[in-house]
């Protein structure tokens, strides 16, 4: 089993990767392979709707989000970690996976997925809910912990000092792996996938 973990601070080594590290450590005790794919400090632009991934899948923009497209048919499952920016997650975080969920939508569905958000103090209630509307939008069962999935701090080590932060970093991590063997389990005794209708796309003008 893989869990991919995307570090979307511009800080390769900040405290969004102090809090995907923890996840993933006690994601490798319980025997889960994870790769931590950080979406670097160049800003990443948003869709622009041109209709060019349906066509190749891969996003027409040349930048990491199509290095990110060719790891998702291998993985399992998925950890999105993000600063928080006026109450939001960034805004290359925003332009990263509105690109990765369009193109690759298709890879993530029925992965369990889960969003990791960090602050100096506050607006990660509001940038976690954000995050979640992805996992949400494409079928993918969402992964909780004992608290939201949030740390505090203003540096790594600050980060690491948030005790119960660490701790819900840590459960997060077992209930996902714990999900993973469920789902795994299902697959083994031959349980199906929810079928899918044909997609109906309706407006509000009458």
């Amino acid at each position: 089993m893989k869990v991919l973990l995307i570090n979307g601070s511009p800080h390769r080594e900040g405290c969004t990767h102090t809090a995907l590290a923890e996840v993933a450590a006690e994601l490798e005790k319980q025997g889960v392979e994870t790769r931590e794919f950080w979406t670097g400090p160049a800003p990443a632009g948003g869709c622009l709707g041109c209709g060019g991934c349906a066509r190749t899948g891969r996003c027409v923009q040349k930048d990491k989000v199509n290095e990110a497209l060719e790891l998702l048919p291998d993985i399992d499952g998925l950890i999105v970690g993000s600063p928080v920016h006026y109450a939001a997650a960034s805004g290359s975080v925003t332009g990263f996976l509105g690109r990765l969920f369009y193109a690759g939508g298709a890879a993530l569905r029925y992965k369990p997925g889960a969003a990791v958000v960090s602050a100096r103090r506050a607006g990660t209630t509001a940038a976690l809910d954000q995050l979640n509307k992805y996992f949400t939008i494409d079928q993918m069962p969402l992964v909780s912990s004992q608290y939201w999935n949030m740390v505090h701090g203003n540096t790594p080590d600050q980060v690491r000092q948030d005790a119960e932060g660490m701790q819900t970093m840590r459960q997060l991590a077992r209930n996902l792996a714990w999900m993973l063997r469920c789902l795994e389990a299902g697959r083994a005794a031959g349980v199906p996938l929810p079928k899918n209708e044909e997609k109906v796309r309706t407006n509000f003008i009458r």
